[in-house]
């Protein structure tokens, strides 16, 4: 008796094998390594690697980030000074002979910093113009220069404006504030408004101090020992205000 043929596998193109293939394929494809789709992620996974981008762009500076500028300190500059004049405390104190105007024009609208006199002497304080001839002592002399002197008087072109009181004169130790809003420069003592405006100069002008016989002079651009008067702020870089 002969046996039955043996059992043959089904034929290549029969619809099981094309099953088979179609399901090793999909394993295949789902093993291979590749780029998460934002789609089919879950919120967590998704939340996760955006956090983790952010921190890497953070880190990294980011494609195209153009760091901001740090504005430097307002002070006393020093390529604008007096041939003797010492300017020391980094750009703060000023000693000597001679007048130095600061690094910062006085571009708001309204201004305010202060001087405190360390050391008695010839001094004076106020505003000024870069024509300002910062070797010839006492400023106040011509149209570049408007500053209270040592003696409460306020000088512009050789004139006196005004004139603190006799019993109101600055002494050491004392704190002087200057206020100016491109047309009136105020006087502040010790915080209290001296009631003598000034006016007269034009155009750009910066602050500037001048001392001689042993005086020496702090400047105060910031950190006030006094409040500026309403509307009135410290000295603002152009960038700063824009």
């Amino acid at each position: 008796m002969s046996r039955p043929p043996a059992a043959t596998s089904r034929p290549p193109g029969g619809a099981a094998t094309r099953r088979h293939l179609a399901a090793r394929r999909r394993l295949r494809a789902s093993a291979r390594p590749g780029p998460a789709r934002l789609g089919s992620a879950r919120p967590g996974q998704a939340m996760a690697a955006s956090a983790f981008c952010c921190l890497r762009w953070c880190r990294d500076g980011g494609a195209g980030h153009i760091p901001l500028k740090e504005m430097p300190a307002v002070q006393l500059d020093t390529q604008r000074m007096g041939t003797d004049v010492v300017i020391v405390k980094n750009g703060r104190r000023i000693c000597g002979t001679g007048g130095c105007l600061a690094n910062a024009p006085l571009h708001q609208n309204k201004s305010y910093f202060e001087f405190k006199i360390q050391s008695t002497g010839i001094w004076g304080i106020g505003v000024a113009t870069q024509k300002a001839n910062l070797n010839q002592i006492p400023l106040g002399r011509d149209i570049h220069s408007l500053v209270m002197r040592n003696d409460g008087a306020l000088y512009y072109n050789n004139e006196e404006k005004n004139r603190l009181p006799a019993n109101n004169l600055p002494q050491e130790g004392d704190v002087v504030g200057i206020t100016y809003d491109h047309v009136e420069l105020n006087v502040y003592l010790n915080g209290k408004n001296m009631h003598c405006p000034a006016s007269g100069i034009r155009g750009t002008v910066y602050p500037v101090v001048y001392v001689d016989d042993s005086a020496i002079l702090d400047c105060q651009f910031s950190e006030f020992y006094h409040m500026p008067p309403p509307g009135f702020e410290k000295i603002l870089f152009e960038q700063q205000i824009f």
